[in-house]
């Protein structure tokens, strides 16, 4: 039967005019045993917007009809811009007038009404929507006499729902609320639902964080037979589980992780061969052996592809059995692995390594702060405490060094962006924001893990054999020619910028600008002229790690791609790999890696959002104070200046009254008109707090002249 990648190859020729089923059939010499089934093709993919069924009954790919297909990204203000399926082509910029119905994140199809001119963007309106994805909506409910209206907290989404009366189940006014849509919005009419959860008045302690919990549909809790089987797991490791394994509990191996960290799932081990090089052994639990392929422990960790760490909790991709007991690398007792050993010569390369399962009972649970309390102050209680580990530590340290760089020899490009840290109450309330620490033992752990990703990889490229990979593909030309053109402004040049461009021009221009008042402003802009990675079962390469093999293997507690490698690995080491096994696993990772990343990026969302609530609380208390800080970013309706504790705040333009100030959008300044005073990306500045808005989770600063 023929397949819809040839069926739409045929009709994105230029040739191809639109064409009847029974004309397409012919074409493609369709036996009449097969008619059905073809016709049933068309039918589906037409369905999901891969082909367009014309007025006159005929079939042609959406882009050679002025057509476009993707996903609405809506803005507050009710306009939007369709992000297109089709790689390559530009975003299309959706009147509010043009909506016609639409909701944020639905999947729609546009029709092209003005072509890209100038700097005009592409135009459209939206005709059909393929996929509804707002089913159920979090909001804060609004009472009236008859009726009630639930207000959405994304406001993108940016039309109340209408609840009838007989659908309010006991909601009341102020109450954050989840309500399912029963009628879609039409042009001009509000969509209708009804109050299926009430989750707290909006000022309750907890409401919050429930509140997005809820908005990204985050599972709280495990399903019945999910934890029936985590709770048939036996902590006792049998005679069969160890057979076949290394055994290294007589070797010194450690964890290093945060202090509050409970899923410990990486250990290390250090040794300087006689040979002068080093011998790193990375051991990572091995969670295969306990989640099994079709398993509820799978297809639940499959589903929720990640762990989400928000600011005051986290939900686990698998149960806390696993996570934080049998599969977790605690101190002193017997654990099941994956190990990794890389002799690793003294210009950092890799000149031999071994994958193999064993068994490991670390020597203790380390934490950032005291690894590096011993290295870089000689703090006396704890090198007397662990005068036994004292060398390994500082052998660490010295090949980490090793490692970081050859990273940086080959280009590797670091931001080295603060990150925050938010120390919250007893109840909730946030008490404390700074910036996270990143020290030498965080730099240790961090490049183990990179040079055995790595490693991994390529060990699995050279195999051939189906695999998930990290990938960060090479950046668009036109963003990097922008971005050129922008840093010509402080008298820089990316090097190479023609047709294809080097992480390592880069990677110079950040050392050029460390330092220097304009490196905010560069190093910002440059991570938005390259794209986000993503997983991939093809493997095409890291380009911010100037990696031609990357993946993601030290993680299988919280990642699930890092599980479907290990599955991998343990089958090839097996021998198992047969073909038919081989041709099994392409579509297992081919959905492994979509599943993941699409998990991944809403994990970043409801991270982000959590932190972005508890920043405004903690400033809501700051009312009127003053702060220093720097300006982060510049929109043509204000600028956004971070504090030296990472909180973000908007300055409005028209709060500036000295002047009239008008954008510059292609140098990210505002210049005023008559004095010529410039504020842009990297100044420093002084503010005052005047506003923070908790429920729309928006700081607003004024600067102080």
């Amino acid at each position: 039967m023929i397949i819809k990648e040839r069926i739409l190859e045929f009709m994105r020729e230029q040739a191809y005019s639109p064409m009847t089923d029974m004309e397409l059939a012919n074409v493609f010499e369709i036996e009449a045993t097969e008619m059905e089934e073809f016709y049933n093709i068309l039918a589906d993919m037409e369905i999901v917007g891969q082909i367009i069924k014309t007025k006159k009954n005929r079939y042609a790919a959406p882009e050679r009809m002025n057509l476009i297909v993707g996903k609405l990204q809506q803005h507050a203000k009710g306009f939007g811009f369709i992000l297109p399926e089709i790689e390559g082509h530009a975003d299309v910029f959706i009147p509010a007038s043009d909506i016609n119905g639409a909701m944020h994140n639905d999947r729609v199809i546009g029709r092209i009404t003005k072509k890209a001119e100038d700097k005009r963007r592409v135009e459209g309106e939206i005709i059909r929507i393929i996929e509804r994805v707002n089913t159920e909506i979090v909001g804060t409910f609004e009472s009236s006499k008859n009726f009630g209206f639930v207000v959405p907290d994304d406001a993108r989404i940016n039309t109340d729902i209408y609840i009838p009366k007989g659908e309010l189940n006991g909601a009341k006014d102020g109450y954050k609320v989840v309500a399912h849509i029963t009628k879609w919005p039409k042009p001009r009419r509000n969509p209708e639902g009804k109050i299926v959860e009430v989750l707290g008045h909006k000022d309750d302690i907890g409401t919050d964080i429930i509140s997005i919990i809820r908005k990204y549909k985050l599972p709280e809790t495990f399903p019945k037979k999910v934890e029936n089987e985590a709770t048939n797991i036996s902590e006792e490791i049998s005679k069969e589980e160890m057979q076949g394994r290394q055994d290294l509990r007589g070797e010194k191996i450690i964890t290093i992780d945060g202090a509050d960290a409970k899923d410990l799932d990486d250990a290390v081990s250090v040794k300087v061969l006689e040979n002068g090089n080093y011998l790193l052994g990375v051991h990572i639990a091995d969670v295969t052996n306990y989640v099994r392929e079709h398993s509820p422990l799978d297809k639940e960790a499959f589903k929720r592809a990640t762990s989400v760490y928000l600011v005051d909790r986290v939900i686990p991709m698998l149960p806390r059995k696993l996570s934080n007991g049998v599969c977790s690398l605690n101190p002193k007792v017997p654990r099941l692995t994956l190990s990794v050993n890389m002799e690793i010569d003294k210009k950092g390369k890799v000149i031999k390594h071994e994958i193999y399962e064993s068994i490991i009972q670390t020597s203790e649970r380390m934490t950032y702060t005291d690894v590096s309390d011993i290295l870089e102050k000689n703090d006396e209680n704890l090198t007397k405490k662990y005068i036994y580990l004292i060398e390994d530590f500082k052998q660490m340290e010295a090949l980490a060094k090793i490692l970081r760089s050859k990273r940086d020899h080959r280009g590797s490009i670091d931001f080295d962006f603060p990150e925050s840290k938010i120390i919250l109450d007893e109840e909730g309330v946030p008490i404390e924001i700074k910036q996270a620490e990143r020290r030498v033992a965080n730099r240790i752990i961090e490049e183990f893990m990179l040079v055995c990703n790595e490693t991994v990889a390529e060990h699995f490229h050279w195999a051939d054999l189906p695999f998930v990979y990290r990938i960060h593909e090479d950046p668009d030309m036109e963003k990097i020619e922008n971005f050129n053109k922008f840093i010509h402004n402080f008298g820089y040049h990316l090097k190479g910028v023609n047709n294809d461009i080097h992480p390592r021009a880069l990677q110079d221009l950040l050392k050029k600008v460390e330092g220097r008042k304009e490196e905010r402003i560069i190093n910002t802009l440059m991570l938005r002229s390259l794209k986000k990675a993503r997983y991939a079962p093809q493997n095409t390469g890291h380009f911010g790690l100037a990696a031609e093999n990357y993946c993601h293997f030290t993680s299988p507690i919280r990642r699930y791609p890092d599980l479907q490698i290990h599955r991998i690995i343990k089958e090839s080491l097996s021998g198992k790999l047969t073909g038919k096994r081989i041709k099994q696993l392409k579509g297992i990772v081919e959905n492994a890696s979509q599943q993941s990343s699409q998990r991944e990026r809403i994990a970043v969302e409801a991270e982000r959002e959590t932190n972005d609530l508890k920043m405004t609380e903690y400033m809501s208390h700051h009312i009127g104070e003053e702060f220093e800080g720097i300006i982060g970013s510049v929109m043509s309706f204000g600028m956004f200046i971070e504090l030296e504790n990472t909180i973000e705040g908007l300055v409005r333009i028209s709060s500036l009254v000295d002047d009239y100030y008008i954008y510059d959008e292609a140098n990210h300044l505002f210049r005023g008109e008559r004095t010529k005073k410039e504020f842009k990306i990297g100044d420093e500045v002084k503010i005052k707090v005047i506003k923070a808005d908790v429920s729309q989770k928006e700081i607003d600063f004024m600067l102080i002249q």
